[in-house]
């Protein structure tokens, strides 16, 4: 078992304790380091799994008793750590649950709420999140998928890529331009169900880490007007709004890859012989494993104090959520290296679990915004900040 000690600190609850220790205890029993050949298969059986534990209970919880859904990211962020130390696919399956209905969960009507939600917690429906497009990654006002308005339904044309769970999903949710204001403003979000007519697979997308991902083709896709997720070009606050709760995990994901590569580490130093030495006693190897500990530790206090400053004090933790996930991330990948770096040859064996680690960790830099995009998300609400301050 990783060290738990941080579930001492002051951003935790009992309750939060108790989640982290029970879920140890079922992966353990149900999840394996084993490489499925059938990825898509793979990933319905581990939604099933999940649905059937209980955790997809926390990405998308029920209605309180005044309508609302309230996502504890603390939870989903402990959730995310510990599977991804497990196993990168199940930490995938239930991240993608997370995103493709938390904005149904923030914006949906009680209608659709009750008609998605239930599905994905039950794993009856594998939801799925799709924004990016060819010429619009990390410039979301660049969307050329269109939405437009024709008596009770929007009729959306466009192409959607690198959508994480296409061609397995059952439901999607979609953005595209409706007009009202140029540029973001004039965006809105849907939720589309995978067989709508007009709907698609232009293309399965492989990846260095399988997972499903697919270019989604959208011709003449009618959906009715209550699919709409908020209001019309609201959909850039709908994802912004999502992805301030789901970057924090971003980065608890890419904190139990790297925690799992300092487990492996470490027992690795010290039974591997060297120079008639553990590998451990060579001052090299210290300094790298003290490297890879400050590194983890540093990223929990930034994922969590983000996390418990959406579920604690604020609306809006977009600045903190930025940072953890661009420390995190790229701390693992840092941390990862250096554990291929201390196995040696075996490190870049295939079926080798850091080897196996390194390639999961890569596409965390990139999705829900790349490294490059959260430091311009730092430096201007740093500069907001400031203003804000008078200073």
């Amino acid at each position: 078992m990783a060290d738990k000690s941080f579930l001492d600190w002051p951003f935790f609850e009992a309750k939060h304790k108790t989640l982290a220790l029970e879920l140890e205890k079922w992966c353990d029993t149900n999840l394996s380091d084993e490489h499925p050949h059938d990825i898509d298969q793979a990933c319905r059986d581990l939604v099933k799994q999940l649905a059937d534990g209980g955790w997809l209970a926390y990405s998308a919880p029920h209605t309180d008793q005044y309508g609302e859904v309230k996502l504890d990211v603390r939870s989903l962020c402990i959730i995310r750590e510990t599977l991804a130390r497990y196993s990168g696919l199940a930490d995938f399956a239930f991240a993608m649950q997370g995103l493709g209905s938390g904005s149904i969960s923030l914006f949906g009507q009680p209608e659709i709420k009750d008609h998605y939600l239930q599905r994905v917690r039950s794993g009856q429906n594998i939801a799925a999140f799709a924004l990016s497009e060819l010429e619009a990654g990390s410039d979301v006002a660049g969307m050329q998928t269109s939405a437009v308005l024709d008596s009770d339904d929007y009729v959306i044309n466009g192409d959607k890529t690198w959508i994480s769970n296409g061609g397995i999903a059952d439901h999607y949710v979609v953005f595209a331009r409706t007009g009202e204001m140029p540029g973001a403003k004039g965006l809105t979000a849907f939720v589309v169900d995978a067989d709508t007519a007009g709907l698609s697979i232009e293309e399965r997308i492989e990846v260095i880490a399988p997972h499903p991902l697919a270019t989604l083709r959208f011709t003449d896709v009618r959906v009715p007007k209550q699919n709409m997720l908020g209001n019309p070009g609201e959909g850039f606050k709908v994802a912004m709004a999502t992805l301030d709760i789901f970057r924090s995990t971003v980065g608890a994901a890419a904190m139990g890859f790297a925690r799992r590569a300092l487990d492996e580490t470490l027992h690795r130093a010290n039974t591997r012989e060297l120079f008639g030495a553990p590998l451990f006693d060579l001052q090299a190897t210290q300094t790298k494993i003290a490297d890879m500990a400050l590194d983890i530790d540093a990223s929990a206090l930034l994922i969590y104090r983000a996390a418990w400053t959406k579920d604690c004090v604020q609306e809006r933790v977009t600045r903190e959520a930025a940072m953890a996930k661009l420390y995190a991330t790229e701390a693992a990948q840092q941390t990862i290296d250096q554990a291929v770096q201390l196995f040696g040859g075996m490190g870049v064996k295939k079926g080798c679990i850091v080897e196996s680690l390194y390639r999961e960790v890569r596409a965390l830099r990139i999705y829900e915004g790349a490294s490059e995009v959260q430091k311009t998300i730092i430096a201007n609400q740093t500069n907001q900040l400031f203003r804000a301050n008078g200073l």
